[in-house]
């Protein structure tokens, strides 16, 4: 019976498979009778009609003997291996020559320099041998640079010929367009492939300096003493410089709570100063930023009745304008008139001043930093609604519901503490009025009622008060604090809104309650109900005991 045998699988049973088309399972005969003998002879086919493994076995040896014996006659076959085939715009793909080179220029009608030299960098894109010549850079030049020949192929000569780049090698001229470039050096990439594909390259030639650039680096001496100023270097050193100050500004406020934030602009190549304001998201204010353009401001006039309003000043009217030691932290400089307390500045400035002028103090005062942080972000709470209500129609413009803690007001919903208090008015009827006040567990809100007199005294009266959050008195409106369970001991004083509620009675389930956050009650609190409620154990309250509010 012959098996399919997965050589991924060990050879055991279980997993061996049948051949599923084979029909023929028998054995094949071995006994012939010949002359009324029965004679044994050896099969020559397996069960089923396969072949004996022997005779495969000999089918095998006697292919692999005929192989050899064809390789002694005629020799191993030679097979011929080519490569895969990868076209050159995959090949060279993102494959560019990079040279260096300059262009002399003549300059006309000029005193100071004949010519003027210009470097480029020359490109050579090895996927279509096109080429790009771009200038470089050169500051405050006033020259128009950047990209001279846009990505083409650059004509050699009139024949119709392109620069290819076997053409190209250092210390070579290569003249395109009526401008003859000198190639001075190239960069490692490009050195690797032209030595790769035999073409050696001349030594680097080194790059030569423009004289006129040269003269103002190092400018002639001159008989005439050095002007202390020059505002050409200054220009070269300090363009671009800009030290910037953050300060608050507020004309009515001399304490700046409400203090308006501005960004101070200090330019040093000129001196100019420009002041733009800060808008915070969705303030109101005017979209424009800029409170005064960029100018110089005068410090201190030559004259006090100078008409400033009808006229422009000029040098000659003014005496000193605001320099960089006006600017220091923490002090109020005053600016066109306007008070502005110079409260930080960004790491450019502190760098600065410490490299230029060491001797400056750039921390702030003590009383400086107590302004800035008694400074109000919001607008005060008006009284309307809850604070943390107001406080979202100032984060956003469209006011989004505060949020509340969802787990206390699960583990707490209906369950309500008791008191029974006493109205503490100096006026003589009010004395025997008595009040219910409940303390909502899941809001921390407190509700008022005033208990009746007379044949229903079990019932409640009118409502006193609604629930609401009763601050304690003596705190901010900014930063309240409320009553809490810690704060309602027997004969306490309870002061909701300047009414004053004397504490006399409690529910059993309020001792229950606090006892079991004891860790959060102060001990005083708790000894005051239970030497009540121990000595008037009989006295209820009106309503349910188990601390529910009563519908």
């Amino acid at each position: 019976m012959s098996f399919k045998w997965n050589n991924g699988l060990p050879f055991l049973p279980g997993y061996t498979f049948h051949d599923v088309g084979k029909s023929a399972f028998h054995r094949p005969q071995t006994l012939i009778c010949k002359n009324g003998c029965t004679l044994a002879q050896r099969p020559s086919v397996g069960i089923g009609q396969d072949p004996l493994l022997s005779e495969q076995l000999r089918q095998q040896e006697i292919s692999e003997l005929s192989l050899e014996e064809l390789k002694m006659t005629y020799g191993p076959s030679e097979h011929t291996v080519y490569k895969e085939f990868v076209p050159a715009h995959v090949a060279l793909d993102k494959k560019v020559l990079r040279f260096y080179a300059y262009f002399m220029e003549n300059i006309l009608f000029s005193p100071e320099e004949e010519n003027r030299v210009r470097f480029v960098v020359i490109y050579y894109y090895l996927e279509d041998d096109s080429m790009s010549i771009v200038e470089l850079l050169v500051e405050n030049s006033g020259i128009i640079q950047g990209n001279r020949l846009k990505r083409h192929r650059l004509p050699k000569n009139k024949c119709g010929d392109h620069y290819r780049w076997r053409d190209l090698n250092l210390g070579l001229d290569m003249e395109v367009y009526g401008f003859k470039y000198h190639i001075t050096h190239c960069d490692a990439f490009t050195k690797e492939f032209m030595e790769s594909n035999g073409i050696v390259l001349n030594d680097p030639e080194p790059v030569p300096e423009d004289f006129y650039t040269k003269s103002h680096k190092n400018p002639a001496p001159c008989y005439s003493p050095p002007s202390s100023f020059d505002q050409k270097h200054r220009f070269l050193t300090m363009d671009g410089k800009v030290l910037r100050f953050y300060a608050f500004w507020d004309n009515s406020d001399p304490q700046f709570k409400n203090a308006l934030k501005v960004v101070i602009l200090y330019y040093l190549v000129d001196d100019t100063v420009e002041i733009r304001e800060v808008h915070e998201p969705n303030s109101g204010r005017d979209p424009f930023p800029i409170m005064m353009g960029r100018l110089r401001i005068p410090k201190k006039l030559k004259s006090e009745t100078f008409p400033s309003c009808l006229m422009e000043m000029s040098k000659e009217d003014v005496d000193e304008y605001f320099s960089l030691k006006d600017f220091q932290l923490g002090q109020t400089i005053k600016l066109m008139g306007h008070c502005f307390l110079l409260n930080d500045c960004d790491d450019f400035t502190k760098k600065y001043y410490q490299e230029n002028y060491p001797d400056m103090n750039l921390e702030l005062p003590k009383k400086v930093v107590e302004v800035i942080q008694e400074k109000k972000e919001i607008p005060p709470y008006n009284g309307f609604g809850s604070l943390e209500d107001s406080l979202q129609n100032c984060l956003s413009l469209i006011p989004k519901r505060p949020r509340k803690n969802v787990l206390k007001m699960f583990e707490n919903d209906n369950k309500v503490l008791r008191y029974l208090a006493r109205l503490d008015s100096p006026h003589p009827e009010d004395e025997c009025r008595l009040f219910v006040l409940y303390y909502f567990l899941s809001n921390d809100m407190i509700s008022i009622s005033e208990k009746t007199h007379g044949k229903h005294s079990a019932s409640i009266g009118r409502k006193f008060l609604e629930k609401i959050r009763v601050p304690k008195p003596g705190s901010s409106v900014e930063n309240p604090e409320f009553y809490s369970p810690a704060d309602f001991a027997i004969g306490a004083t309870v002061e909701v809104f300047s009414h004053r509620f004397v504490l006399i009675d409690a529910d059993h389930y309020v001792l229950k309650y606090l006892e079991s956050i004891s860790s959060q009650i102060p001990t005083h609190t708790l000894e005051s109900l239970r030497q009540k409620l121990g000595v008037e154990v009989t006295e209820n309250l009106p309503g349910q005991q188990n601390g529910e509010e009563k519908e």
